[in-house]
């Protein structure tokens, strides 16, 4: 299942006044010139076992077909999207100048916000009955009931673009190369942009992961909040969801 993100403009990143403001949210204006498609939840245990087969790992956080697929790297999930764009392809479900991909930081942030300004889609704070996540709630928010491991997909409340699990439940891979600013101007996408890259301790670089996840706080789960992931690693706190782009 998926929501429509319309074509348009939006503000990326976060105020200087937001509580719990990070290094490399400064602001910068985005255009899109064409809408897309993205996951109305994050991609599942059941859609990983239709498209690509059983899954070779333990699931030690949460198992069942309607919970969020985890524990994978950059490359299963590319694999995943060409199989899906490939059967939805043959089957007519897809016209073939679409496809299934990872979303750029950008259009992820732009699907999370889903029109709002605010530091969450539900407003300037974020209670943990109102998304997945463990620990203080954001910005002075009512405390949940901590679930210490990922929840069904669609536990929460949607936002307002009726897009489930942007905040919280499992962290979710981007395609671009994280950089240390945002990606501003028009259709951003550094997926290709390895050589500008930030380079951690080792010489490596990372793919960007947003949206907190069910071991954070709060305050990670904001929708300017973003981080770095080797892209080799994987980890039972991030899965990921699809956008289906015209080329």
């Amino acid at each position: 299942m998926l929501c429509w993100c319309p074509s348009g403009k939006f503000t990326m990143g976060s105020p200087r006044g937001e509580p719990e403001r990070r290094p490399g949210e400064d602001q910068v204006e985005v255009t899109f010139r064409r809408g897309f498609w993205i996951g109305k939840y994050e991609v599942t245990q059941g859609q990983w076992k239709r498209v690509v087969g059983e899954f070779p790992g333990k699931f030690t956080a949460g198992e069942g077909d309607d919970f969020p697929i985890y524990d994978i790297n950059f490359a299963a999930t590319e694999e995943f999207c060409q199989k899906l764009t490939e059967t939805a392809r043959v089957s007519g479900a897809l016209p073939v100048e679409w496809e299934f991909r990872l979303p750029t930081e950008a259009q992820w942030e732009y699907a999370c916000r889903a029109g709002t300004t605010t530091a969450t889609s539900f407003g300037d704070k974020l209670s943990s009955k109102q998304a997945n996540f463990q620990g203080k709630p954001y910005n002075g928010a009512e405390e949940g009931p901590p679930l210490k491991q990922t929840a069904k997909v669609g536990s929460y409340a949607a936002n307002p673009w009726g897009i489930y699990d942007m905040h919280g439940n499992v962290y979710e891979w981007c395609r671009d190369w994280y950089h240390s600013t945002l990606p501003g101007g028009v259709d951003p996408d550094l997926y290709a942009a390895k050589e500008s890259a930030v380079k951690n301790r080792t010489g490596e670089v990372s793919r960007v992961r947003r949206g907190g996840c069910y071991a954070d706080h709060g305050w990670p789960c904001r929708s300017a909040f973003r981080l770095r992931f080797e892209p080799e690693r994987h980890h039972d706190h991030i899965g990921f969801r699809v956008v289906a782009v015209q080329r």
